[in-house]
């Protein structure tokens, strides 16, 4: 009785064996409408970093590893002269920027500390730092004034890492830069300080990626 009993395991292993591994699913890329970039949240003790996606008629929550930021050619811009823009190339070269305003195509990315309770951390607010860059350029974060001049929020040409605080029950935009055409790999990382016990907690650092088309 033994025999017909391992004849049927052996031939189940076989099967096995020639079953293919389940295929990762692609990365979702996204090219126009609202996102946010950095969708920081904290709830029952636990800190997380998603990319908050808006580019469709539902909001969908996805982990940064999973998707494509692209910035295609409409989002060209010649970078102004004067030493307040020279973080985005020499004047009169060429640079990519998602807005700070919504354009039509192109992404209007920004981030959010909405899911960040009141009274959980101190001081009610959390440190983005942005931890490293690769890629065959310069990639900057900033937002422009009334009188449209710029303030660096982030900028991979002049060291890393920088840190931004920013205050909890925020959603904001920024201008997101890149000076050259190409793959970025842009890594971000949240820390916070609880309120209840001081303890520094982190989200770890989280890889973003995006496509920078000629």
């Amino acid at each position: 009785m033994k025999a017909p009993r391992i004849a049927a395991a052996l031939a189940a292993l076989a099967i096995v064996g020639l079953t293919p591994a389940a295929a990762h699913a692609a990365p979702v890329t996204l090219s126009a409408g609202h996102v946010d970039i950095l969708d920081v949240d904290y709830a029952a003790g636990a800190l997380s970093l998603d990319v908050l996606d808006g580019t469709g008629a539902t909001e969908v929550e996805r982990a940064p590893a999973d998707v494509v930021f692209q910035v295609p050619a409409a989002a060209k811009v010649t970078v102004p002269s004067g030493s307040a823009w020279s973080f985005l190339g020499t004047p009169g070269s060429t640079a990519w920027v998602l807005p700070q305003a919504q354009q039509a195509n192109l992404l209007f990315a920004g981030w959010n500390t909405l899911g960040v309770p009141a009274g959980a951390l101190q001081p009610n607010s959390v440190t983005v730092r942005l931890n490293s860059v690769t890629g065959p350029g310069r990639f900057s974060v900033y937002t422009t004034g009334s009188f449209g001049t710029p303030t660096k929020l982030f900028d991979s040409g002049d060291g890393l890492p920088d840190n931004l605080s920013v205050s909890r029950n925020v959603h904001a935009h920024a201008n997101w830069a890149f000076s050259a055409a190409g793959t970025y790999t842009v890594t971000f990382e949240v820390t916070v300080q609880l309120a209840s016990t001081g303890a520094v907690v982190s989200t770890g650092a989280k890889a973003y990626t995006f496509s920078v088309l000629n």
